[in-house]
């Protein structure tokens, strides 16, 4: 089965194949200081950047994992009342997750600045 898939035209196509593709790979080099134009790119919008997580994005994390914790608790509170063992795992561990980004807004900005 290889001796038929690897001959000797189907070794010479992938040879040119691979000469031709070498041949024309450029490299992609930065001209100038790019950390200093990421930098200052930042600083540029850090307020604008701050405002829209803290205003929208932090808060529809939170609905978000708020909404699936409670339906969460209300379906460990089914499975109790149908099987008489309360699971607990899973809504603690959303409960965790949205106290970790109710108070994100607090700290993540000493992180990232």
């Amino acid at each position: 089965m290889f001796k038929r898939i690897l001959n000797r035209r189907t070794l010479i196509y992938l040879m040119i194949f691979m000469f031709i593709m070498s041949s024309l790979v450029l490299p992609a080099l930065a001209a100038g200081d790019v950390a200093g134009a990421i930098e200052n790119t930042w600083n540029a919008a850090k307020t604008q950047i701050k405002s829209v997580v803290n205003n929208v994005i932090f808060p529809m994390i939170d609905l978000i994992l708020a909404v699936i914790f409670f339906a969460k608790l209300g379906t460990a509170y089914f499975d109790y009342r149908k099987h008489g063992q309360f699971e607990l795992a899973a809504p603690a561990i959303l409960f965790a997750c949205l106290i970790f980004t109710l108070t994100a807004p607090l700290y993540v900005w000493q992180i990232l600045a």
